[in-house]
């Protein structure tokens, strides 16, 4: 199941805003170049064999792009049946082709951008435009860190907290067992924020800070927590990066929004990414790490030269690496 080690993502950006592709039909004289490009653009690759496809998919639920060697399976046959498997499994994630020789035609209707081995600019320039393709503020990423981390310390005071790199994700998959889900409104964007939890460790770390008084945690304590938790990060979001001008009185354009529940499916009703992050929260007692997946969808308007952060963000350095499955 694991493919060799070839490389690690060196020094990210300020705030370590990254992405995870995976790579499919890669050869082993190809991944050192791959793991250069992977590090000058924060992409966190994940490479997979032919027979590990269907597991890596329901691993990685948050992917921002595929990469698909030209030649993967041996014949344009079998790179368009994959090329037709993907879309129709992740519709949303942007396909790479990558061509061994800069005369190849591709010819894969499904492809979003090729690139060509030997020139890891192309790469670069389809990761820029297909996956990060979004201006993210780098103090309104490391701000909504500073924020959401001081408020579940004060939720979960007995437990360590980390910060796994912000991530840009392009797939629409719902993480964990329950989520809430609140509206941002301001002149800059428009949109919503979502937090996920998986619901047996968030109950069994209430268990254990509880411990002692006789009451046991249930789904309506991850409920209570996971909503007010989401109330108190969304109130200090709207304090410091929506108290700009008002939202224009003119009617405002909605979008409904889409779920479907058995293929653990969320649509906004854009294709814009979604901004990631995701706080892992261990300790003393705990015997599985709750994990709190936070999501920012600027789905209705987004008008980054617009941005005005009125306070200071805290420190959030993050660092990422290169994951192989």
């Amino acid at each position: 199941m694991t493919s060799p080690v070839v490389g690690e993502v060196g020094e990210v950006s300020e705030v370590g805003l990254v992405s995870k592709m995976l790579v499919l039909g890669a050869r082993d004289e190809q991944l050192p170049l791959l793991a250069r490009v992977c590090d000058e653009h924060n992409v966190i690759g994940v490479v997979v064999r032919h027979e590990d496809l269907p597991s890596a998919l329901a691993e990685h639920t948050d992917l921002g792009a595929v990469l698909l060697a030209g030649d993967y399976d041996g014949s344009p046959a079998a790179n368009d049946a994959i090329g037709a498997k993907l879309h129709a499994l992740r519709p949303e994630l942007p396909v790479i082709l990558q061509l061994t020789d800069r005369r190849q035609h591709a010819a894969l209707p499904r492809v979003l951008a090729t690139c060509v081995t030997d020139t890891p600019e192309s790469l670069g320039s389809a990761l820029d435009e297909h996956v990060f393709g979004v201006t993210l503020p780098d103090a309104l990423v490391a701000g909504i860190v500073e924020i959401t981390t001081a408020r579940l310390r004060s939720l979960f005071p007995t437990l360590e907290i980390d910060v796994a790199p912000p991530s840009v994700v392009r797939d629409r998959i719902i993480f964990g067992d329950a989520f809430s889900l609140i509206p941002l409104e301001g002149a800059w964007c428009r949109g919503y924020m979502l937090m996920q939890a998986e619901e047996e460790p968030v109950i069994a770390a209430l268990d254990s800070m509880t411990e002692g008084d006789g009451r046991t945690a249930d789904f309506r304590e991850l409920n209570s927590v996971l909503g007010e938790l989401t109330n108190l990060v969304w109130g200090a979001f709207k304090n410091r990066f929506l108290n700009g001008p008002a939202v224009p009185a003119q009617p405002l354009v909605q979008v409904p929004l889409l779920i479907n529940h058995r293929h653990r499916y969320i649509s906004f009703g854009s294709d814009n990414p979604q901004l990631c992050f995701r706080y892992r929260l261990a300790g003393p007692g705990v015997e599985r790490d709750v994990v709190i997946d936070q999501r920012f969808v600027f789905s209705l308007n987004w008008s980054p030269e617009d941005f005005d952060d009125s306070g200071e963000p805290g420190d959030s350095t993050v660092c990422g690496e290169i994951d192989f499955f």
